[in-house]
């Protein structure tokens, strides 16, 4: 496939997901996505597989149960039902289906602590997440209004050592074009606390300052979304960060009052544990938040 071609599909690609993420609280209509598109239903539907694995309707439906999963903690004093239609479903019975068989419990049990057993499942699907003993209590956040920030990336499928391979790939990169100045950025797609690990989308991005632009064949670019974010600074080892996550979700988040939205979180490093001689960070985490 031509470089052009395949930088366009990737184009196309991304735009649905940003759609789908701004649109994730309503009727999402595929016709009048591919007309906006210009593309057929078919070319827009087999597109998306391509580049993300899985098809359109799917990544709906785990955005949805995530941010489900999230507004179950977090809004005390809504309903199952409420819910539900919070995140796009017509019934509570069809939610409470599709809950289940995501969570393998129902809403009433996550919202009654069947959350933490879910979760601490897939933290020890990581060996280092699971030896680690960080702890978080002591961190406060800071709220701020984060812009629009436009990043060169590599998506990585799954949530595993294989992400320094990739970090790797944008470092070449980095230095073949002589960037001096840039910063780098991981985006979470899912939630790797309420997600298989292997399931995970994740993106590693390096953000060009100082205005310069590079002509690139080779990565494509998107946007990272602007926004009300609680900043987290954190310091730690590998098997830190998914604690640290499950506990900003898990811990922070329903006790703060705040809800997070669909926005996907990110992380601006400092110190790139995946490039860093003894497997350190030094990161901001960003946590889309609204009040």
């Amino acid at each position: 496939m031509k470089k052009n071609t395949l930088q366009k599909r990737v184009q196309i690609a991304n735009d649905i997901m940003y759609y789908v993420y701004t649109h994730i609280d309503t009727n999402i209509n595929m016709d009048e996505l591919s007309t906006d598109l210009e593309i057929s239903k078919f070319h827009m539907h087999r597109i998306f597989k391509d580049v993300f694995g899985k098809n359109i309707y799917e990544s709906i439906k785990s955005i949805r149960l995530q941010k489900a999963s999230n507004l179950l903690l977090t809004n005390k004093f809504s309903t199952i039902s409420d819910v539900a239609n919070i995140c796009g479903y017509s019934s509570q019975t069809s939610f409470i289906r599709v809950f289940k068989e995501r969570f393998e419990m129902t809403p009433k049990a996550w919202k009654n602590g069947g959350y933490k057993e879910y979760s601490q499942h897939i933290i020890e699907q990581s060996p280092k997440a699971k030896k680690s003993t960080a702890k978080f209590d002591h961190l406060e956040p800071t709220i701020v209004k984060m812009p629009l920030i436009e990043s060169y990336y590599i998506r990585h499928s799954g949530y595993n050592a294989q992400i320094k391979q990739t970090w790797q790939k944008l470092q070449t990169w980095i230095f073949s074009n002589n960037i001096t100045e840039f910063k780098q950025i991981a985006l979470f797609h899912d939630n790797p606390t309420v997600t298989e690990l292997h399931e995970c989308q994740y993106v590693a991005c390096v953000v060009v300052e100082n205005g310069l632009n590079i002509k690139s064949d080779r990565l494509p670019k998107f946007n990272i979304s602007d926004g009300i974010y609680a900043k987290f600074d954190l310091v730690g080892e590998q098997g830190d960060m998914l604690k640290f996550i499950q506990w900003v979700y898990h811990e922070w988040l329903p006790k703060s009052e705040y809800e997070t939205t669909t926005k996907p979180p990110y992380v601006i490093y400092r110190k790139n544990n995946y490039l860093s001689e003894d497997g350190r960070f030094d990161i901001s985490f960003y946590l889309s938040i609204k009040f």
